[in-house]
């Protein structure tokens, strides 16, 4: 039997991909969602925390990285009221990033720098080549790395404990390690981009998403904390002790900080959110824009977001995250060729470091979005990844 392009049969696969990571230990449970069209398949397996209640639908997730597209969703809202523009300087409302300072190369000393050849514009800190982010290189060896980690703003799992004042006054003490426009670099422009959301609207970020986006698209369990009402759904976070060898609790949903409003709302790993959630928000991208009979953005400017940004001088240096596949959008990663199953040129999103993962498709009309508690390991996607989109796109029937 098919609906809407998709095998009941294959789609038991699909459950059992899944339930085998959750049956061997790998993580307490999961949840997951694959809509093609109309239909919408939703899995969930497993329990909230080990020995905990059972996973639900509408359990609560913290989505990490999941967080950029919204926040590159947000951003383009401002451009299309022209109170941004993608390549004006973004000084006026960041002063903090004005009169840059560049390193002359990465292993150079913090204060060996030459002038910056232009400003920070809008569009760099979108496509993530505004000169400054995560250097994948582990243990830190690079001075910028050191002295970023020194002021608390090394890119990792815990947000950082500041205002978005404190976060951009530490920022600008710190040279760019490439030129404006020069080389991709991950994650800290979204932080970035989050703070100058809410200096542009003259609204918390947070309150600007709300009355932009969440509300518009029903986003109710969607935000930068879970209220105590629904704290019980929220379940709690897992990773992978190196030295023990066994998992390890990174955040219990009994006492978990994402309880209560964050000093900094994390443009870049901040919110929490549901798979409905999440599908609402891919849905009205996947629509070009509408929701319903609302339209919540422009068609073109989901078609800039969703299409590849990056020159290959920019590129360098990407494969980690990339591969030879793939380019970056704004907020999110785009297929350039197959080179998978589920690698369709054209796909759209991004994973999240505490265990997410949401791409839609348009070519395939799919979106899928599955949600874990484990902590990935590496910028490489782990097994349970892969044997979702491995099995979402094996069900397709058309």
């Amino acid at each position: 039997m098919a609906r809407e392009g998709l095998s009941d049969t294959r789609l038991a696969r699909l459950h059992d991909a899944l339930a085998a990571h959750v049956e061997t230990g790998d993580m307490p449970g999961l949840v997951a969602l694959l809509s093609r069209g109309d239909e919408v398949v939703v899995e969930a397996i497993g329990t909230r925390s080990f020995g905990g209640a059972p996973m639900k639908r509408d359990t609560i997730f913290r989505i990490a990285s999941m967080t950029k597209p919204v926040i590159a969703a947000a951003t383009l809202l401002l451009v299309e009221e022209c109170k941004l523009r993608l390549d004006d300087p973004v000084d006026p409302f960041l002063p903090e990033l004005a009169d840059r300072k560049v390193l002359r190369s990465l292993d150079r000393a913090i204060d060996d720098t030459v002038p910056a050849r232009r400003p920070v514009s809008t569009r760099d800190l979108l496509t993530f080549t505004w000169g400054m982010g995560a250097l994948m290189v582990w243990p830190p060896k690079y001075p910028i790395q050191k002295a970023a980690a020194e002021l608390g703003l090394s890119p990792g799992p815990n947000a950082p404990e500041i205002d978005a004042d404190e976060f951009m006054r530490r920022l600008g003490t710190l040279p760019l390690s490439y030129q404006p426009g020069e080389r991709w670099l991950y994650h800290t422009g979204s932080d970035v981009l989050g703070v100058l959301i809410a200096r542009a609207s003259g609204q918390s970020l947070e309150t600007f998403l709300q009355e932009r986006l969440f509300g518009p698209l029903g986003m109710r369990d969607t935000g930068f904390h879970v209220p105590a009402a629904k704290i019980d759904r929220l379940a709690s976070a897992y990773m992978m002790d190196s030295s023990k060898k066994a998992l390890t609790v990174f955040d219990d949903a009994r006492a978990s900080r994402w309880s209560k409003p964050p000093a900094f709302a994390a443009g870049g790993s901040g919110l929490v959110s549901t798979v409905d959630d999440f599908h609402a928000f891919y849905r009205m991208l996947l629509n070009k824009g509408r929701h319903g009979r609302e339209r919540i953005l422009a068609r073109p400017s989901v078609e800039l977001m969703t299409s590849d940004q990056l020159t290959e001088p920019q590129k360098q240096g990407t494969e980690l995250f990339f591969g030879h596949g793939a380019s970056w959008g704004m907020g999110g990663a785009v297929v350039t060729r197959r080179t998978d199953i589920f690698t369709t040129p054209g796909r759209f999103g991004w994973d999240g470091g505490y265990g997410t993962s949401a791409h839609l498709d348009p070519v395939e009309r799919t979106i899928g979005i599955l949600m874990t508690q484990r902590l990935m390991e590496s910028p490489v996607p782990p097994k349970v990844f892969r044997d979702f989109w491995t099995s979402a796109y094996q069900a397709i029937d058309d």
